[in-house]
């Protein structure tokens, strides 16, 4: 081969190596472009303002559709829970908000790993404080006043399922600042008397509405319970057993939780319930899937609670007398909390 035609070979080779780069390129370029569109058939989202005060019949919630708004805030009439949303651009993994005021549970993307953290959020999404979050974020609540935020995380694990995790949930006092890290700093009261142990997990806090109560898991010697919490004499008092993940009506007497129930499989073991906190009574709910999830009160005689969906969540809803059926009233979305 003489030393001309080796030059057009390499010349060649060059070109067609350039080609392939070019068309990769493109190809990457084009699946971004469709990346960051909504999918066909998913919800209508557009960007705009969201507020957590003013119209007291609106939902807000994490966006899961795949787009430019995903994981973002949105908000939607909450008679038109499957209607066209409005996005905020703040992003959350986890979400609650009550009373104009929002706690926002973020990932930090970092080179070597993720870090979290929680932003307490005023009524027009703006961070007035932020707290580092020690794992992945799992609940989220503000007390009815909006005073106080709580939020749990996984410090080992990530998942309620099995037996091999611990959790972290702390509380803020979002006029003062003052933080309580862990629940693991309060008393506990159990049958009666003091407990201590050092396998105590606490997740899932609810508040009541004279910014004092609040309730939550507490898991101790393989067992769960519902624990009533004194934010003034940080002192927890065992309730009830196998209670996970409460949460209070608005009326302040009852508690929607799931509950770990014999023969189901170990990756899938709840069920949710209602418990009368003045009787004591367990009312399964007519949900006949497992729910991971700690449930929303839309208002006093319905539930709201996330279940998997093709964009990772959606959101149903099911009478909390155990009558009825579930219904799908939103896809692609997790996290919501009512305005009121």
């Amino acid at each position: 081969m003489t030393l001309r035609t080796r030059i057009l070979v390499l010349i060649s080779a060059l070109v067609v190596l350039a080609g392939v780069a070019t068309a990769s390129v493109l190809h990457a370029s084009a699946r971004a472009d469709r990346r960051n569109q909504t999918q066909p058939g998913g919800p209508k989202i557009t960007a705009g303002t969201v507020a957590l005060t003013g119209d007291q019949s609106r939902m807000v919630f994490r966006n899961m559709a795949w787009g430019p708004h995903r994981d973002e805030l949105t908000t939607v009439p909450a008679s038109d829970p499957s209607g066209p949303r409005t996005a905020s651009k703040v992003k959350c993994l986890r979400f609650y908000a009550a009373s104009g005021t929002g706690v926002c549970l973020q990932a930090v993307h970092g080179a070597v790993q993720d870090t979290y953290r929680a932003v307490i959020l005023d009524a027009h999404l703006h961070e007035t404080a932020r707290y580092d979050v020690p794992g992945i974020p799992s609940r989220a609540r503000v007390s009815p006043s909006g005073r106080y935020a709580a939020w749990t995380a996984f410090v080992g694990g990530d998942s309620y399922a099995g037996t091999n995790f611990s959790t972290r949930a702390a509380i803020v006092d979002t006029r003062t600042g003052k933080l309580t890290p862990s629940l693991e700093a309060y008393r506990v009261m159990k049958d009666g008397r003091m407990y201590d142990a050092a396998d105590v997990n606490f997740w899932g806090v609810t508040f009541a509405g004279d910014d004092r109560t609040f309730y939550a898991t507490l898991a101790t010697k393989g067992k769960t319970y519902l624990i009533r919490g004194d934010l003034r004499t940080r002192t927890v008092t065992t309730v009830h057993t196998n209670v996970e993940c409460p949460s209070l009506s608005p009326d302040g007497t009852r508690i929607a939780f799931k509950k770990r129930v014999k023969g189901l499989p170990k990756d899938a073991p709840w069920h949710l319930y209602v418990l009368d906190l003045h009787t004591m009574r367990e009312t399964p709910l007519a949900e006949p899937r497992s729910v991971d999830d700690q449930a929303v009160w839309r208002d006093d005689h319905t539930i709201v609670y996330a279940l998997p969906g093709d964009y990772g969540a959606d959101l149903y809803t099911v009478p909390s007398d155990g009558t009825g059926k579930p219904r799908r009233i939103s896809t692609a979305a997790v996290s919501p909390a009512y305005l009121r």
